[in-house]
């Protein structure tokens, strides 16, 4: 899934100069999560996890993947105090 997902979104973010850190697909109680934490060497602030957000949300409900009723987080990398 993984794979397929920055297959999906490819270099969609490059505009943003976002790069994908990881991609996770989970189930948490009846839950599922399709989680993607984003990278940058800018600071990554709400306004550009939104953008990002929109981005990939299109990206992802025009593929052919078969998700349904998961939800989607997106997150950036944390710098650790930086």
């Amino acid at each position: 899934m993984e794979n397929k997902i920055r297959e999906i979104i490819g270099n969609n973010l490059d505009e943003l100069d976002l790069v994908i850190d990881s991609v996770v697909f989970e189930k948490e109680g009846n839950n599922d999560f399709l989680r993607i934490c984003l990278d940058s060497k800018k600071t990554i602030d709400l306004d550009l996890i939104t953008e990002a957000s929109h981005i990939i949300n299109d990206l992802i409900d025009n593929s052919d993947l078969d998700l349904e009723n998961y939800n989607l987080d997106i997150y950036g990398k944390s710098k650790g105090g930086e």
